[in-house]
């Protein structure tokens, strides 16, 4: 049977799930505990509060070091994606190879997998992922630097401030607006 714990972030209440040595969810932050517990109940019905172990309290301890605004890649933690498809499952390990204050676009993941017409599945792949922040899909945009949707609380917005505090660029190239946080740029037309 699985088990969770919630934890105090900077930018709010978050979860982690794990079943025996290994990671099988995460929850990115809520503005509150019940909201917290809610959604995770939704997620994981079965899962039961505990105290967490020493692997879980290291990834409570990255994590909020992350969103504090410390540089931390938090590709080494043990998670399980057995259950995950395995379309899905290379998605995420792309998504793993990005370091933190990186960006890539759904269209270059897609690429990435020998499968450049995939950028609308990448994006359905990254909306299922069970352990955001761990394997960081708000690193993935859409085309030109735009964010592209985000299905964790507080949508765009919160996949913006993981960004900002990544310090993340979204431009190869920045020109006048590139210096500014990505909350602050102005959008682009396509």
């Amino acid at each position: 049977m699985p088990s969770f714990c919630l934890f105090p972030t900077p930018i709010g209440r978050c979860a982690l799930v794990w079943r025996g040595e290994r990671i099988i969810g995460a929850q990115l932050p809520e503005p509150d505990e019940d909201t917290a517990r809610r959604r995770l109940a939704r997620r994981f019905p079965q899962a039961s509060e505990a105290t967490p172990p020493a692997f879980v309290e290291a990834a409570i301890t990255d994590i909020v070091a992350l969103l504090a605004g410390e540089a931390r890649d938090l590709s080494h933690l043990p998670v399980d994606l057995d259950a995950v498809p395995a379309f899905e499952r290379r998605v995420y390990e792309v998504a793993l190879s990005i370091p933190p204050g990186e960006t890539m676009t759904y269209g270059a993941v897609a690429a990435r997998l020998g499968q450049p017409g995939a950028a609308r599945a990448v994006g359905v792949a990254l909306g299922r992922n069970p352990v955001p922040i761990i394997v960081p899909c708000h690193r993935v945009l859409a085309a030109g630097g735009r964010t592209g949707g985000f299905s964790a609380e507080g949508g765009v917005e919160t996949k913006l401030r993981l960004l900002t505090i990544e310090r993340a660029r979204t431009d190869a190239f920045p020109g006048l607006f590139g210096a500014l946080p990505l909350v602050a740029r102005p959008s682009r037309a396509e």
